[in-house]
């Protein structure tokens, strides 16, 4: 479950959240009859409508990267948006993406490769900088070093440029949501807890090497 409360059909914004419910789930009410066509829960959207501007936002934002006078290839976009869903950890993000690279006829061996795409193969060279200029804005924050960007500079014009930083920063965000929310794919336990000790074992000295007693 969300940790936010979803909005039902007839509880939501009329202007903004009921024309995106007819669009993703028809005559349902994705609260009591969930699904999308992709297989996702599709609670990102029943969430996000507890705040009609909030959703009217990031609506804008979708339509924005899809805008045919984008000057960015849709697949180097896709790249970085892709990259940042696994970057940040975000199932949902990362799977909704791969999809998108699909839906753009991208080889399925460069799709199953993102994971360990600095040692992989197939990438050629404008996707290896894409991809290197994501993992700067997601894995460190937007520390990118100056020879990164001047080779980004040299393969492709500032608006494309912007572009990239734009929509790969803006999946960061729905990542770093989508995994605080626990929306869609995102809703599951951190896998990073304590193992529990066998039992009998209180505690290790490890610098000592010798067990603590009470």
């Amino acid at each position: 479950m969300p940790r936010l409360s979803e909005v039902p059909k007839d509880e939501a914004d009329k202007k903004v959240a009921l024309p995106l419910y007819a669009m993703l789930f028809g005559e349902r009410d994705p609260v009591t009859d969930p699904g999308t066509a992709t297989g996702t829960p599709g609670n990102w959207w029943t969430v996000f409508a507890n705040s009609p501007a909030t959703l009217r936002h990031a609506a804008q934002g979708f339509a924005y990267y899809r805008d045919p006078e984008r000057k960015l290839d849709p697949v180097l976009r896709e790249l970085g948006q892709t990259w940042a869903g696994w970057a940040t950890g975000s199932q949902f993000v990362f799977s909704q993406h791969c999809k998108s690279l699909r839906g753009l006829a991208y080889p399925e061996e460069k799709i199953e490769a993102l994971p360990t795409w600095q040692t992989a193969e197939c990438y050629n060279a404008r996707e290896r900088l894409v991809l290197a200029y994501a993992d700067r804005l997601v894995s460190h924050q937007g520390r990118v070093p100056d020879t990164l960007f001047e080779e980004l500079r040299a393969e492709f014009s500032d608006e494309e440029i912007l572009e990239l930083t734009y929509t790969t920063a803006m999946y960061h965000m729905h990542a770093l949501m989508s995994r605080a929310l626990r929306t869609e794919f995102d809703d599951r336990d951190d896998p990073i807890v304590e193992v529990a000790a066998p039992e009998g074992f209180d505690a290790l000295d490890f610098l000592g090497g010798e067990r603590k007693k009470d």
